[in-house]
């Protein structure tokens, strides 16, 4: 792909945007392992995977036409609608009684919630310099991954003795406040790159005349598959099967996580100077042995449960890096759409996520469809193998 056109580079800004992120996510996290057991109050198991499966297929929906509502009215007016409708499908959350209404509060939280995502990669993207690409997505992943880090383990306090899920709805509406108030500081005048305008079928043989981005989009939809069926089902295994407590989970969690916000930030910086293709192909590696080895993990124990899941975020961490700044340096911020795109692996991963699930426990037990993933894990091997470092 031709260079990319940059604004100056603006550290302050990034910055800016990095807090925004981090409070962004936190806003989103603090209920995330929880929701599945929220909503298994009103709904069994596999309803509840009908449900995550309608808020993908929004999102999908989401990310098609957002490009068109940004290159209309604006990433910054688009953000803060997106913001509002959060804060309107929170008190929802909080207040709602009706199962159905709950079900279609949800679903639409999740589209709302990924649009206004791709708003935040925008903003960076434009303030990003092309030799720094790696430095500074490293630099938002850990700061982002330091909420995915905090927020479980405030939202399991929050539920602790009460059993009431509402409450991590509260404090992510909490969050919307100040998230509101520091984009309409900094991004009133922001000014938009000249999208281009691509229709859906344009869009996907634009991408598909990159082999290098086919080849990422899949490795990362695997990617996506495996966050998104350890988010739904490790928090319902670790209390259902293994019989831990939400205080025990929310630890394992917060210690999980901690690769992530710890390591992204010098990996990208690495990636800057080295290249990205074989840190993916290690830390995919490293992520589908060890989700493999919790299949054998029989102990009730909250530090061998944190290692091995720590273990396996660890991996994960080397993989999602490596993945999004050899995205985003080939990748203009003209290019809304292939952005969506991009992001589109992530509610495409809900679809499927379900399934394993579903088709795993008709042939294994619960303990065995860690193995399963971690086998679908390593077929990300194939397609990052094939594709060529980002100059």
């Amino acid at each position: 792909m031709s260079p990319r056109q940059r604004q100056a580079p603006r550290s302050h800004v990034i910055y800016t945007i990095a807090i925004i992120g981090f409070i962004y996510t936190l806003h989103l996290v603090i209920p995330m392992y929880s929701n599945s057991s929220f909503l298994s109050l009103f709904a069994d198991e596999k309803t509840v995977g009908l449900i995550y499966m309608m808020g993908a297929a929004l999102t999908v929906l989401g990310f098609l036409v957002a490009p068109a509502i940004i290159r209309r009215i604006g990433n910054y007016r688009t953000s803060m609608w997106f913001v509002a409708l959060q804060a309107v499908l929170f008190y929802g959350l909080m207040t709602a009684s009706s199962p159905y209404i709950i079900a279609l509060l949800f679903a639409v939280e999740m589209a709302s919630a990924s649009i206004l995502g791709l708003c935040l990669d925008i903003f960076l993207e434009v303030y990003t310099e092309g030799t720094k690409v790696g430095s500074v997505r490293g630099l938002y992943n850990s700061v982002l991954n330091a909420s995915w880090t905090i927020g479980p383990l405030i939202g399991t306090m929050l539920i602790s003795g009460t059993g009431n899920y509402r409450s991590t709805y509260i404090a992510g509406f909490a969050m919307l406040l100040p998230l509101a108030y520091l984009m309409h500081k900094n991004f009133p005048r922001f000014r938009d790159p000249n999208y281009m305008h691509l229709s859906p079928l344009q869009l996907v043989k634009h991408v598909s005349h990159n082999r290098d981005w086919v080849g990422l989009f899949f490795a990362n939809f695997i990617l996506q598959t495996f966050y998104a069926w350890m988010v739904v089902y490790s928090p319902i295994y670790l209390h259902n099967v293994m019989n831990f407590s939400w205080e025990s989970i929310g630890l394992i969690l917060t210690i999980m996580l901690l690769p992530f916000p710890l390591l992204q930030y010098p990996l990208g910086a690495l990636a800057d100077r080295r290249g990205e293709k074989g840190m993916m192909a290690l830390g995919i590696g490293i992520m589908s042995v060890f989700t493999i080895l919790l299949s054998f993990m029989t102990w009730n124990s909250v530090p061998v449960w944190a290692l091995g899941l720590f273990l396996t975020r660890v991996g994960a961490a080397i993989t999602e890096v490596m993945m999004e700044t050899y995205f985003f340096k080939t990748v203009s911020p003209r290019d809304s759409a292939a952005l969506g795109l991009f992001r589109v692996t992530r509610p495409l991963a809900y679809f499927f996520a379900p399934l394993i699930t579903v088709v795993g426990l008709m042939y294994t037990t619960d303990a065995y469809l860690f193995a399963v993933v971690g086998a679908i894990s390593l077929v990300a091997l194939i397609p990052i193998l094939s594709i060529k470092d980002a100059k």
